[in-house]
């Protein structure tokens, strides 16, 4: 589907569900993430238009000062999740499930259950094939799920630092692999962050669930920033970032030139992409 003009959003018109992204993803037409964490940020991102929001544990980076994602607890998110929910209500809102609190099937039920009693409408988990049973688990009760593959920042110190995935043949397969495994399991989304974009592009045509790019090109069915590096709060932003309050007049501005480049297929660029 070519990409158009789309004029900057006045607000979301009605709730986003999962239902509204599959069809977005049937019809070709991108849709928009943010990772943020409080009501006023949520509160913006609505009258721009923002279909998801991510309560990401990258809050223990971008808020918390910890060096890491790992640190992280259940209470801080679910502190986070509460606030952003009281500041948007017709995003969808996704919470990440921290570190360690899902490491079997039955943690992850009682933990995403406390998260979505906060106010979620979705919570998000990093891993591979070994996550299947999991996700049918609670996918099966009513609690959907957005997978996360490629650089998967809980997993930093086995992955020897915040390095691009799937770039070589074995590595991608094995990604495209788990990927489907995840769809089959029941998975609603998928974030795809870090990975080549012709890796991302396949993934995107192989699944049935849409695909979130961060890091990894402009095929993918939606992009997500941080909120930070949107507007420029990163003192050192990565490579698929971009600073969009710079052509903006204010920080609502910078929401809708974020959203609108996204929908029109401005951004991501290519030197925003991993080869």
């Amino acid at each position: 589907m070519p990409y158009g003009t789309v004029q900057p959003q006045n607000g979301l018109a009605k709730a986003i569900t999962t239902h509204t992204l599959r069809k977005m993803k049937e019809e070709g037409t991108k849709f928009v993430t943010v990772a943020l964490y409080d009501a006023p940020m949520a509160s913006m991102a609505l009258k721009s238009g923002v279909e998801v929001l991510l309560v990401g544990d990258s809050l223990g980076m971008t808020v918390l000062g910890y060096d890491s994602t790992i640190p992280v607890t259940m209470e801080q998110m679910i502190y986070h999740v509460e606030a952003v929910k009281r500041g948007n209500d017709k995003s969808l809102i996704m919470g990440d499930m921290p570190f360690m609190t899902y490491a079997t099937p039955e943690q992850a039920m009682t933990n995403a259950t406390r998260i979505m009693q906060a106010g979620a409408h979705m919570v998000k988990l990093e891993g591979g094939e070994w996550l299947a049973p999991t996700i049918s688990m609670l996918s099966e009760r009513g609690i959907p799920v957005c997978a996360h593959l490629g650089l998967t920042p809980q997993s930093v110190n086995k992955l020897g630092g915040f390095r691009v995935q799937g770039r070589s043949e074995e590595q991608a397969e094995q990604i495209l692999a788990d990927a489907i495994a995840l769809d089959q399991a029941g998975a609603d989304l998928l974030v795809l962050e870090c990975v080549p974009c012709e890796l991302a592009k396949r993934i995107t045509a192989a699944v049935s669930m849409p695909t979130i790019g961060i890091g990894a090109g402009r095929d993918t069915d939606a992009q997500v920033l941080v909120i930070n590096d949107i507007l420029g709060l990163t003192e050192q932003p990565p490579k698929f970032s971009k600073n969009f309050l710079v052509e903006a007049d204010d920080i609502p501005g910078a929401l809708k030139k974020y959203t609108n480049d996204v929908k029109t297929g401005v951004f991501p660029g290519d030197e925003h992409n991993f080869g």
